[in-house]
């Protein structure tokens, strides 16, 4: 099983190493989010924790609706010439990448966007590679993973499927 609380460190690690004074965290919704939440307040980073998420731009949009949107994009900065990391927790067919790029862009032109994942299970169906990975695993195509939080903030992971 992988240990969430382990590979978040080392997803700290290497988010310092890509990040510039002038960084901006961006984290999707919702597992990103929670990234991007810990990791601001971990860098002692100014201002708010950024969140956007994938739901109106997402290619299966008439399938899911709303459904899973959690919270929406609150981007308390000028994306305008800025230098975004964005973060995610599981890397997979690069199509939530795709919508939140889409939706990123519609806020304004960025100098830079880098992406950095806690894990990165392979299987793309767009040429989506993450600038930084804590770890790269093999699911079968059945099964999910995705990113758990419980009340104390504590990081775990929830495979569901065959």
């Amino acid at each position: 099983m992988l240990d969430a609380e382990a590979l978040y460190r080392e997803l700290a690690r290497g988010v310092r190493q890509l990040a510039t004074s002038d960084t901006r965290l961006v984290g999707i919704t919702s597992g990103g989010a929670w990234l991007a939440e810990r990791l601001h307040k971990d860098m002692n980073l100014p201002g708010a924790p950024s969140a956007i998420s994938s739901a109106m731009h997402r290619d299966d949009f008439s399938k899911r609706g709303m459904s899973g949107a959690g919270t929406q994009t609150v981007l308390d900065f000028d994306v305008n010439n800025a230098n975004i990391i964005l973060l995610d927790d599981v890397l997979y067919t690069g199509r939530t990448i795709r919508a939140v790029l889409n939706e990123l862009f519609d806020y304004g032109r960025p100098a830079s966007v880098k992406l950095a994942v806690l894990v990165d299970r392979g299987g793309r169906e767009l040429p989506v590679q993450p600038d930084y990975a804590a770890a790269r695993v093999t699911l079968p195509s059945a099964q999910s993973l995705s990113l758990a939080r419980d009340d104390a903030g504590v990081f775990s992971f929830r495979i569901e499927g065959n």
